[in-house]
């Protein structure tokens, strides 16, 4: 079973005239832009919490470019049969509505998601093990192997050390929420 795509355009008015916008992505993808009108759910809880969100609606699944939606399509129209009126995939996802010069929302702080972080680190860990390699001694070749053997057990156990410890870092903890004023008045009960 398939969905039909539909252009960005045609995406617009269908959610002015009331069908749900769902994207698809990871918390911190959303969490870093996303558009207005989507309702976030994460296509790994789709199933579980979309259910009752969706019951009777048109819906519109979206991810970043459209290539998750395009390759989950058949998990997406199960999920979406006897509960959605009507289902579709959003042509070329974010990236897509943003080509249409469709309006987004941007953290006003915002950090790139986890996985864009770990490609960048790794990518400059690499980069830097060749370089010193070349130019300081051929030991740093090591750190090029360590890193890619990091990145194969991640891809094959879904469990990524680098992810980890990047998700710790300052820049990815979510704000500390300011301490209520004090309310006493210095007398003790």
């Amino acid at each position: 079973m398939s969905l039909p795509s539909i252009s960005p355009e045609q995406a617009r008015t269908l959610v002015a005239e009331g069908a749900i916008l769902v994207d698809i992505r990871d918390a911190d993808e959303y969490a870093f832009e996303h558009i207005a009108q989507a309702q976030h759910i994460p296509f790994d809880r789709l199933q579980a919490d979309g259910a009752q969100a969706l019951r009777g609606k048109k819906v519109i699944f979206h991810c970043l470019s459209g290539m998750r939606t395009s390759r989950c399509c058949e998990e997406l129209a199960a999920c979406a049969a006897g509960c959605c009126e009507q289902a579709f995939i959003l042509e070329g996802g974010l990236q897509g509505w943003r080509a249409q010069r469709l309006p987004t929302q941007r953290a006003p702080r915002a950090v790139l998601p986890l996985l864009r972080q770990v490609q960048i680190s790794a990518g400059l860990m690499i980069l830097l093990g060749v370089l010193l390699g070349a130019l300081v001694s051929p030991a740093w070749y090591a750190l090029c192997a360590f890193i890619g053997a990091g990145l194969m057990f991640a891809g094959f156990t879904g469990f990524c050390g680098l992810a980890v410890v990047l998700a710790k870092m300052p820049w990815n903890r979510p704000p500390q929420s300011e301490p209520f004023p004090s309310t006493s008045t210095g007398e003790t009960p």
